[in-house]
């Protein structure tokens, strides 16, 4: 006899095979979310960072230290960016195989 579980997956996995594989996939990087919030986080840390710094710049206060901070929080800005994009394409590839992977049990089924 099925495990409730088994029986609920499988009626989700029917119903709703696009939540399905979403939630797969969730399953196999459950952090995933997690890291795209503090890349969101540090992101929006560097931009505002780097606001105030060009500012300082435009107004010709303190430039032998606000040109340098100014280049920290736009690589800040640079990296999360690209850290934030990397892991949304690594989610889409792994729900895209994941659906690959149920479209093909069921027509084999």
């Amino acid at each position: 006899m099925p495990q409730p579980n088994q029986t609920q997956a499988n009626e989700l996995r029917k119903s709703d095979p696009d939540k399905y594989a979403l939630l797969r996939a969730e399953t196999m990087a459950p952090y995933r979310n997690i890291r795209l919030f503090v890349y969101a986080g540090c992101g929006a840390s560097g931009l505002i960072g780097g606001f105030v710094f060009f500012f300082q710049i435009l107004a010709g206060r303190d430039l032998e230290t606000s040109i340098p901070n100014f280049a920290v929080q736009a690589g800040v800005v640079a990296a999360t960016t690209s850290l934030f994009l990397w892991e949304q394409k690594r989610k889409t590839k792994l729900v895209q195989a994941w659906r690959d992977k149920i479209r093909r049990e069921d027509a084999v089924k």
